[in-house]
């Protein structure tokens, strides 16, 4: 018996060594697996992966290590990271080098947010590598992505590729494209228009506000990565727009995708190798049009707004439910590569009914072009289109003085001339209104907090009937050419204005200096026609905010859309305006 009770516990005892021993072993591998854990972290993280930059020449002052280290974990942080599945295959189709940053256009989709998980991957001439973060990236049309890296930094090759984070030894893929486009000389757009296709060209005159002799230009489309080519005749001709009659090949191939270039041909009849081009097309644009045309279902909408933007996230509530109780049914947003959340914001606004789509236009300083884009877009989806910005803002007086109510007051006007012929425009003068003895953006919109205006207007906004307008598309951002025969209707002050909100405060008005869209309005840094309209006056290259700058563009106070708005708009309870939503919350 003793003997028995002697074993039972030495057992007892050895149970509790081993599970004391188990316990040890667990804890020091836990330990391991959170100190690899961290230390993965470090190397996958922009310490080691992101290159500190000079803001002013981009040349690195970091180099990238052998990435040895990196090479031999790979595998491992795929596990950690992915779940053990591999990285998206990322190609790169096109490059096209901008003064500020270049774009790589990507043959397939990122997903949402993976773009803040991408770096910019550079080969110096000795073939050593550096790594930046990519600026920004986004989903650019059906097939494919944007992304947009950091100019290259001195001897370092145009040609980037893109990796994911943690992704980054591995060599060039093969077959990797490695074009990179000059922006100055590039196919960017096309569109197809009934049986035309509308093809949008850097390169092909500087000519603002004429029309080009078709006859100096050929379209080419070739037909996915063969050799295959058709070439056809150019109806039209204006800027950097060019309408072309559609091949065959598009019509009979609605699988295809078609990379679209121009053709120059000089008077002695000689030709030019076709432009570059990032352009593309697909069977399946023409066919779908076909279709609808067959349907012959159309309800259009009366009234629509075309805009073109850069960070005006935080104005864009306001400015699109102001509109949309004037009468405004449909709005087309063109984004020149704002970063502000923008798309958040139209997301947004959808959730509350209001019938927004956001365009990725990522073309520098091309506003006429983006907006004879939406003409031909908007053409079957409405009536009347207007193009005018954030900052501007329709307001009827005779309603206000009269007691006449503006609700749909807006669309009302433009149904009036619906089944006019004859007209193709409706042009409204604008009122320039300055920061109003203000030093910070108005809590309650630009409506309300902007009040002192200049005696005079100056300049007009067009409302378009898109059916009524020239081939060529012309247009000077303000209107556009009509049909011959075709005229425009000009509102009396009394009846209509446009409030434009153009002096605001310095916070808001600074960002006129570092980016202008349209094509030919010189960007206020150059010291070129500095006693332009498109400047304001006395400023000179420099963003430095006068010292008198909240009392400028001052002559009349006038509070008839500020009265407007906070009768209408405002709760009875709180004052709050519904775009006040920050506030709200």
């Amino acid at each position: 018996m003793m003997e028995y009770e002697n074993g039972k516990k030495r057992k007892v005892r050895n149970k509790h060594q081993l599970k004391a021993q188990f316990l040890s072993q667990r804890y020091l591998i836990l330990c391991f697996c959170c100190c690899f854990s961290v230390l993965l972290f470090f190397l996958s993280s922009d310490r080691i992966s992101t290159l500190s930059v000079r803001s002013d020449s981009l040349r690195p002052s970091l180099r990238v290590p052998a990435l040895s280290v990196l090479s031999s974990m790979d595998s491992i942080h795929r596990s950690f990271h992915r779940g053990g599945n591999k990285f998206p295959e990322l190609r790169v189709d096109d490059r096209v080098q901008f003064p500020d940053h270049l774009l790589l256009i990507l043959s397939s989709k990122i997903g949402r947010g993976d773009d803040k998980n991408l770096v910019c991957v550079y080969r110096g001439v000795k073939d050593e590598t550096l790594v930046l973060p990519s600026i920004s990236g986004d989903e650019f049309d059906e097939f494919r992505s944007i992304v947009r890296c950091p100019n290259a930094p001195l001897n370092y090759s145009s040609s980037v590729d893109l990796r994911f984070r943690g992704d980054l030894v591995k060599k060039k893929r093969q077959r990797q494209s490695s074009r990179v486009h000059n922006w100055e000389k590039l196919g960017y757009e096309a569109v197809v228009d009934g049986d035309t296709v509308v093809v949008f060209v850097k390169g092909l005159t500087r000519r603002p506000h004429k029309e080009s002799d078709p006859s100096y230009y050929k379209c080419q489309f070739e037909i996915g990565d063969s050799d295959e080519k058709e070439v056809t005749q150019v109806l039209a001709a204006a800027q950097e727009v060019v309408r072309c009659v559609s091949p065959e090949s598009l019509k009979l191939n609605p699988e295809m995708m078609f990379r679209v270039s121009v053709i120059l041909i000089d008077p002695r009849g000689r030709t030019t190798p076709a432009l570059p081009s990032v352009a593309r097309l697909y069977g399946s644009d023409l066919n779908e049009e076909k279709k609808e045309e067959k349907s012959g279902v159309y309800n259009k909408h009366e009234l629509c707004v075309c805009t073109m933007l850069w960070n005006q996230a935080p104005f864009l509530r306001e400015w699109i439910m102001y509109h949309s109780w004037l009468g405004v049914e449909r709005w087309f947003i063109y984004d020149n590569n704002s970063d502000d959340g923008i798309q958040d914001e139209i997301e947004l606004l959808g959730l509350e009914n209001y019938n927004v789509s956001r365009h990725v236009w990522p073309w520098i300083k091309t506003q006429e072009a983006g907006f004879s884009h939406c003409a031909v877009r908007a053409k079957e989806e409405c009536n009347w289109v207007g193009f005018f910005d954030v900052d501007e803002f329709y307001y009827f007086p005779t309603h206000r003085s009269q007691g006449l109510p503006s609700k749909n007051a807006l669309k009302s006007l433009v149904s009036n001339y619906t089944s006019w012929d004859l007209i193709g425009e409706i042009r409204t003068e604008c009122h320039s209104y300055g920061p109003s003895g203000l030093t910070s953006v108005p809590s309650q919109g630009v409506t309300v907090g902007y009040t002192c205006r200049q005696a005079n207007p100056e300049r007009h906004k067009s409302i378009i009937r898109p059916e009524l307008l020239t081939s060529s598309l012309l247009n000077e951002v303000h209107h556009f050419q009509l049909k011959e025969g075709i005229g425009h209707m000009s509102l009396v002050e009394s009846v209509a204005v446009v409030n434009h909100y153009k002096y605001q405060v310095w916070e808001t008005f600074k960002a006129k200096f570092y980016r202008r869209v349209a094509t030919y309005v010189v960007d206020w840094q150059e010291n070129q026609n500095q006693g332009s309209k498109d400047r304001a006056p006395g400023l000179g290259t420099e963003a430095i905010e006068p010292p008198d700058w909240k009392r400028r563009f001052c002559d009349v106070w006038d509070t008839g859309l500020k009265d407007l708005v906070l009768s209408n708009f405002a709760d009875q309870v709180t004052g709050y305006l519904p775009w006040q939503r920050q506030q709200q919350e």
